[in-house]
Formats: C-alpha cells, structure tokens, sequence
C-alpha cells in the first residue's frame, strides 16, 4: 500500500494529518505535492530522455542497444548514465539487434576425392514400385568446395 493513500485514508478518518506524516516519515510537503500529482524533477527529465531515446532508436533503424543510445546522447549534448538509459530503453520496450553470427560448420578438405554419385541426383519416387519404399534414402550437403552425397540402400 503507498502511504500516501493511507495517509489520505487517516485524514478521511478524522486523524491529525500531522501525526500520520510523522509516523510515516514523510514531509507535509511531500504528502501535498504528491496530492497535487506533479510528477517530480526526475520524472520529467525521463520523460524527456525517453523521447529522445525512442527518436535515436528509431534513426538506427531500431538496431542501437543502450551503449550506443548512450554514446548518440552524449554525442548529442545530454549528460546521463548508461544505465539510465539502459532502464528508460527497458521502461520503453526498446532493445537493440543483436546479428547471429554465422558459423561454418564443416571446413571441406580440398585434397579429398569426390564421392561417387550412387543415385545419379534422381531423388522423386518411382510410381510403379510404390511397394518398394524405403529403399533409397538419401542425404545431400553442398558445398562451393565439392559436393559431398552419402546413399544407403535399405533393401
């Protein structure tokens, strides 16, 4: 529960407002600034910040994460902490592009010989031996360096 509203909720109640704020340690002032609903220094400085996040993010065709947001503010003449702008671009549902990066999987030995081609690339399946499936299976990799086909006949 805030204690803003339980305070509001003793002042309703026929309570001192001075004791419920006292109690609570929290100023007069806070309680009646809060009342007033003025969002505070710093709420307006984030509002502003996140605006202009949101506009850098958009420039970078929405690929900056928050370092380099953070770089383009500073660039830009704003003072604030990374992590700052870590919270506002989380706050704002904003995230950079991170690339997957490509892994080669298998490195072709250039000295290898080719391996025969044991079904001559005829990979459909003969209607009138329909009663002969699963006797040819097959699997493919290419690659620039050299085709590489592996057969198992099963019958």
């Amino acid at each position: 529960m805030n204690c803003y509203s339980f305070i509001e909720a003793e002042k309703a109640g026929d309570h001192s407002l001075k004791r419920a704020c006292e109690l609570l340690k929290v100023s007069r002032s806070a309680y009646y600034a809060h009342r007033a609903n003025v969002p505070s220094m710093r709420e307006r400085r984030d509002a502003e910040l996140t605006g202009k996040i949101i506009e850098i993010h958009d420039e970078s065709t929405q690929t900056y994460g928050s370092p380099r947001v953070h770089h383009e503010l500073r660039a830009r003449g704003e003072r604030c902490s990374r992590k700052r702008v870590a919270r506002l671009m989380r706050a704002a549902g904003r995230h950079g592009h991170v690339p997957r990066r490509w892994k080669k999987t298998t490195i072709t030995d250039p000295d290898a010989a080719d391996r025969p081609d044991l079904i001559g690339r005829d990979f459909a399946v003969d209607p009138d031996q329909l009663a002969a499936l699963d006797t040819r299976w097959c699997g493919d990799i290419t690659y620039s360096a050299q085709s590489v086909v592996m057969c198992s006949p099963a019958g």
